[in-house]
């Protein structure tokens, strides 16, 4: 609760001028023992008690109705934001969330909680005159003054944008801010407590209480979480996109966040190089993936588009762009000595009927220099990499390449990037080693995008070596040791497989495994020479190199030219066309619960409001100014009671005299 005329609080002083006046009085009068008034202070000793009490609840009457009068006159105003111990702050810093995620809408809803937000505070702050209002958002975190509260919701600082928050860097920026800003300061965290943006595990909150604890006068701190059930949305992503010829096949991924027990039909619009054609998918599920293959035009070497749904709870989830640039071909090389493995390995990295796929072969005796400019995966049959060719994986991992190694034939102590091979083990006679769990959601193993399983169960192997080292396990043998590992390198990967592709090894040459983990390694691998046409929000690869310039291509929504850098969509660099999509983490829905707020903010003394309104018409702020004038006019007319004279019990018998009536003779 803060006051609109603070200074009037003084006459809370007034309230004392009651007791005052009782003391004195007390003063006036010396009290002298006299013998022949003992039996009555005796005959009334009994009700002194109650009389006593009587002046004590009159005597407080009084005080506090002046003390309500005051506080009536200082013109109180209550605040959902400001709760009962705020006064009046000398600046406020709004640390505003406006991520992709806060465009969604309340149920039963038609504005977004961002808009909700900025309505709750401008409410608050129009009460608070002379009050200075600095704003740090998600996109900029840059601090900013806003010169009147009234223009908070139409300014570009505070419109919507598809990127991701960063709470604790925020925070951090808010500290830093408040160390040259003397005064009262309060900050206001605007936000929907999405745990991707307030990143609970992320050590740098320790850093941020610390530094607003060491803040010359600590800020109050204040959570405004625009909480609730959300209206129900469906948001479209696009995992992958890949040019093969004269098609572009995008994978797809739609969610839906209300109940999905029953089916639903979504409409899905695809606009390619200005072209618009519709279809609809049928959604069974929480979570649907297909992959959507498009034909492109002839003598369109290079082009852009983007796939959108009907408009819903949340606006900014409803598009995913892609672009594309001339058709290449995608090509291999297999590091491996002749023999059953090789072979299994070249059908397997280009078999028939994929004319755009090539294999070279390259012995590893003979591997002198490696060529990797225009190399999708190495599929690596042969001892570890050392000296300069381990280099120049290394390079090729960091460029988007990937690398899948398979145990070696020959015995090898070497290492690469921290893992090594294990001595070759072999099974009992007439038993096998078989595979028996795997990552069904990630890796090379994993199910397919209608949900359709591997069936690696079927492999079985006689020879084996183990990768040991520091990397993620990603499938396991039944004994539990591991078969596959990955160890990710900037933006490549490399795959390590305990086995050969050699019916004296395993029956890894079957297509049932082999196939499909070779197409995916070539496929995320050729992904590399696609990445030049996408980005996201947020990261340097979105923003434009030196000299360039920024030009928005696409019509879709309402785009602001001051906002463009924070919005999706297709832009151009200079000759670069580049399609920009919104971050993976702002589909992730989950929200923080109230015991990790209260760990990553201890020590604070934060105050919480959990505002779950579903208009910007509902005010949290309200004058309680009337609420004090009807107390003072309770304890007034409570004191007028108390005061009145009690009839004496003489009044009460039958035949006592009452004024102006005769006497019986």
């Amino acid at each position: 609760m803060s006051f609109l005329q603070p200074l009037l609080l003084w006459g809370l002083i007034a309230a004392s001028i009651p007791i005052i006046i009782h003391l004195l009085n007390r003063r006036r009068h010396k009290t002298v023992m006299w013998a022949a008034m003992q039996f009555l202070l005796k005959a009334t000793r009994e009700s002194r008690g109650k009389k006593k009490l009587r002046h004590i609840l009159i005597l407080t009457c009084r005080t506090l109705g002046i003390a309500a009068l005051a506080a009536a006159a200082a013109r109180p105003v209550l605040s959902g934001i400001m709760g009962w111990g705020g006064g009046k702050p000398d600046v406020v810093v709004l640390v505003l969330d406006r991520s992709a995620s806060m465009e969604a809408t309340p149920k039963s809803g038609t504005v977004p909680r961002r808009e909700l937000a900025l309505q709750r505070v401008r409410d608050v702050l129009a009460d608070l005159d002379g009050t200075r209002l600095v704003l740090i958002d998600s996109a900029s975190e840059t601090p900013q003054d806003v010169p009147t509260p009234d223009v908070l919701d139409r300014i570009s600082s505070t419109s919507p944008t598809d990127t991701a928050a960063d709470l604790p860097s925020m925070l951090s920026r808010a500290a830093e801010f408040l160390t040259e800003t003397p005064g009262r300061a309060e900050v206001w965290i605007a936000s929907d407590l999405q745990a991707s943006n307030w990143e609970p595990q992320n050590e740098r909150w320790t850093s941020v209480r610390a530094a607003l604890a060491s803040l010359p006068q600590p800020p109050k701190l204040r959570v405004l979480s625009m909480g609730g059930d959300s209206s129900p949305n469906q948001s479209v992503r696009i995992l992958s996109s890949r040019r093969a010829g004269a098609q572009l096949s995008l994978d797809i991924e739609i969610v839906r966040s209300d109940d999905a027990s029953a089916p639903m039909n979504l409409p899905l619009t695809v606009t390619l190089n200005g072209v618009r054609s519709t279809s609809n998918v049928t959604l069974a599920g929480q979570n649907f993936r297909f992959r959507k293959t498009l034909p492109i035009p002839p003598k369109e070497e290079s082009g852009y588009g983007w796939l959108s749904i009907p408009g819903d709870g949340n606006l900014r989830d409803n598009a995913a762009f892609f672009a594309y640039g001339p058709s290449r071909p995608v090509k291999s090389i297999l590091v491996a000595p002749p023999g059953e493995a090789a072979n299994y390995l070249a059908i397997a990295a280009a078999p028939n009927g994929h004319a755009a796929q090539s294999v070279e072969r390259i012995d590893p005796a003979q591997l002198s220099r490696l060529e990797t400019a225009d190399v999708a995966t190495i599929f690596w049959a042969a001892p570890l990499p050392t000296g300069t060719t381990a280099e120049t994986i290394n390079r090729f991992l960091i460029d988007g390449g990937e690398v899948v190694f398979f145990a070696p034939q020959g015995e090898s102590n070497l290492e690469f990037l921290g893992v090594r091979w294990s001595a070759i083990s072999t099974s009992e006679k007439d038993k096998f080693f078989i595979l028996d769990s795997w990552d069904h959601d990630d890796g090379l193993l994993r199910d397919g995008l209608d949900s359709t399983p591997i069936p690696a169960d079927r492999m079985k192997a006689l020879k084996r070596r183990i990768p040991e080292g520091e990397a993620a396990i990603l499938a396991r043998w039944d004994d539990g040791k591991p078969f596959l590992v990955r160890r990710v390198v900037e933006r490549g990967t490399a795959w390590f497989a305990g086995s050969l592709p050699d019916y004296t090894w395993s029956n890894l040459g079957d297509a049932d495994v082999l196939l499909p983990v070779t197409q995916r390694a070539i496929a995320e691998g050729a992904e590399r020479f696609d990445a030049g046409y996408l980005a996201t929000l947020g990261t340097r690869a979105a923003m434009p190199r030196p000299g360039e310039t920024r030009a928005r291509l696409d019509d879709y929504g309402a785009p602001v030219p001051s906002n463009e850098s924070f919005e999706a969509g297709i832009h151009r660099f200079g000759d670069r066309i580049l399609a920009i999509n919104r971050p993976a983490r702002e589909d992730d829905l989950a929200i923080i619960p109230r015991n990790t707020l209260n760990d990553l903010l201890k020590e604070t003394g934060f105050t919480f409001l959990d505002d779950r309104g579903t208009s910007s018409k509902e005010n949290v702020s309200q004058d309680v100014w009337r609420g004090f004038l009807a107390a003072m006019l309770f304890f007034l007319i409570s004191e007028a009671l108390l005061c009145l004279p009690r009839r004496s019990a003489a009044d009460h018998l039958p035949g006592s005299n009452r004024p102006g009536q005769p006497k019986k003779a």
